[in-house]
């Protein structure tokens, strides 16, 4: 129980939000991943339990599409995929925001292992 609190403490401070905020989930900028959708990789410019924002020609999405997705994390010497689906909510300006549909546990113990594997790359580089 006490090494849970500690890793909840640890991914909230591990956000680049501020502490206040409108969003239901802490944004994360700084994991190395992309998303395919119909066979096209596309950047991922920042993602949360919630959904993610990626970057791209937004003509090629309609608002309130829905979409199947593999997001792909580097996690330590390897790929994560995690297959998922989403809803488009907001585009413009080469940008593409999409809302994840509810996450199922086995979707939300990969996403825990990404912040998990994050939160100790960077223990581990502040101890150098």
């Amino acid at each position: 129980m006490m090494l849970q609190n500690l890793i909840a403490a640890l991914k909230s401070s591990s956000s680049n939000d501020a502490l206040s905020t409108r969003r239901r989930h802490p944004r994360r900028t700084s994991d190395r991943c992309v998303v395919v959708i119909y066979g096209h990789t596309f950047p991922v410019e920042d993602w949360s339990f919630g959904g993610l924002q990626l970057a791209g020609d937004d003509r090629l999405f309609g608002t309130s599409q829905t979409l199947d997705f593999t997001l792909k994390f580097k996690v330590r010497n390897t790929i994560l995929d995690v297959h998922h689906r989403g809803r488009v909510v907001r585009k413009g300006h080469g940008r593409i925001a999409l809302e994840f549909e509810p996450l199922t546990q086995t979707i939300r113990q990969g996403f825990q292992r990404v912040i998990d594997d994050a939160v100790a790359s960077e223990f581990a580089e502040s101890q150098v």
